[in-house]
């Protein structure tokens, strides 16, 4: 027998239904129901967990936003979406985030590269900011149930040509028969990974770019460079040969490949590349940023005079991380005992190109399942950015991940969480508030 949901929560006011318990979903909920409080706010989550991202983001520290205040530069950590942010940055920003946190005696510090995580150091601290603002202002929250089918439904019987004065519900349907009828809808269900999982918002004639994976790091299966694991260099620059995709930065050797935030941001920008090519591609690594082969051989030259008679083993002019400098060497067959002036020209100027662009083959990925990010998600131009609201179908928002927008690792996806959330919330109230009449599109 059908569950039926909107009977047991008797709807006798107006209803906002969030679909999905993420930090977008949480961020529009609370706010909604702090500025409206005569709205019933409620948050559908489809599994046994809330605020599942936030609990694991940033080793379990939770990477709340970047400490950046430029919407010039901060769009620019946007591989997708950075035009649609630009007009939503103006309504909710940085700036705007820490402000909400500290007015909840959440403080947030920033670290040398610029993230920003709570002064305590735990995501429980945002977590439980989120949580007691959801039970101060009355948000319900029911798990465990996925939402299948959101139909439109107009009381009576109605002309097409009266559609436009007409109130209107949404029904929502889940995967175990619960119905649930509202008012408003925002959709903050975060990323999927198959283009199947679109399939309910596509049935509302919503269109969306396929999931694609993103943030991730490359597999360099049965590469020596691999017994290096633990080993990071502070600023290279890493592209992918064929093509027009190059980051600079940390980057990090692991037992399987390379990880850090030169990896993570080049999978980032280059996600559909990558996809057409079954992860399997070269990439060139300069090690030494500052240099190209030109430059290195140069300064090579210099250390041949400068440091003639010290061994080259036992003086690494770069300050690459001894262990990688002797597996530099040793890769350019340069004997441990061979001083500077002893260095052959052959030797010399293999071990600029191999500084200076080693290459390595990629056979694959490693994405962290916990903090799954997605390339893709409903069309932009679909939803408005100074709304969040769907121009397809009034009353239907979106937040969060859900939309074609996702960022590089540090805080930025968060930072469209709270800005996407903060949006809809705004105009869910403001309409509910105004009690204004809102043309309906279906």
């Amino acid at each position: 027998m059908a569950i039926c949901l909107f009977n047991i929560l008797h709807q006798v006011k107006k209803r906002l239904i969030v679909i999905g318990g993420g930090a977008a979903g949480f961020f529009c909920a609370v706010n909604a129901a702090s500025q409206s409080p005569a709205l019933e706010v409620i948050i559908i989550e489809k599994t046994g967990k809330l605020l599942s991202k936030v609990r694991v983001s940033g080793g379990g520290r939770c990477n709340v936003t970047h400490a950046c205040f430029s919407i010039a530069e901060m769009i620019k950590k946007y591989p997708r979406g950075g035009t649609f942010l630009k007009q939503a940055f103006h309504h909710f920003f940085t700036r705007d985030t820490i402000d909400w946190f500290e007015k909840r005696q959440v403080r947030l510090k920033t670290e040398p590269d610029g993230r920003m995580f709570p002064e305590s150091n735990s995501a429980e601290t945002i977590i439980n900011c989120l949580m007691q603002e959801a039970n101060k202002h009355g948000v319900r929250i029911v798990m465990n149930l996925e939402v299948i089918k959101i139909e439109v439904f107009f009381p009576g019987e109605i002309n097409s040509d009266e559609i436009e004065n007409v109130k209107k519900k949404f029904v929502i349907t889940c995967k175990n028969d619960a119905v649930f009828d509202t008012d408003f809808i925002c959709i903050a269900s975060g990323g999927y990974n198959k283009k199947e999982q679109f399939g309910w918002l596509a049935s509302l004639g919503h269109h969306f770019d396929a999931p694609v994976p993103s943030l991730f790091t490359f597999n360099i299966p049965a590469n020596p460079v691999v017994e290096l694991m633990g080993i990071s260099v502070p600023d290279v620059v890493v592209k992918i040969d064929g093509t027009n995709f190059s980051q600079s930065g940390p980057l990090l050797i692991t037992h399987w490949g390379f990880s850090g935030p030169a990896i993570l941001k080049l999978s980032a920008f280059a996600a559909r590349r990558l996809y057409e090519l079954q992860y399997d591609f070269t990439i060139s690594v300069n090690w030494l940023a500052g240099f190209n082969e030109s430059s290195l051989l140069t300064r090579l030259k210099f250390l041949r005079e400068d440091m003639a008679r010290q061994k080259i083993t036992s003086r690494n002019p770069f300050s690459l991380p001894q262990r990688l400098w002797e597996y530099h060497l040793k890769l350019c067959e340069i004997q441990g005992e061979t001083r500077w002036a002893d260095l052959p020209a052959k030797q010399q100027n293999l071990l600029s190109r191999q500084l200076c662009s080693q290459q390595f083959s990629v056979k694959g990925k490693t994405t962290f399942k916990e903090e799954f990010v997605t390339a893709g998600g409903i069309k932009l131009q679909e939803a408005d950015a100074n709304t969040m609201m769907s121009k397809m179908i009034s009353h239907l928002f979106f937040a969060g991940e859900v939309l074609d927008v996702d960022g590089i690792t540090g805080g930025f996806n968060f930072q469209h969480a709270w800005t996407s959330g903060w949006i809809a919330a705004r105009e869910i109230s403001r309409i509910f508030n105004a009690g204004e009449k809102v043309n309906i599109k279906v």
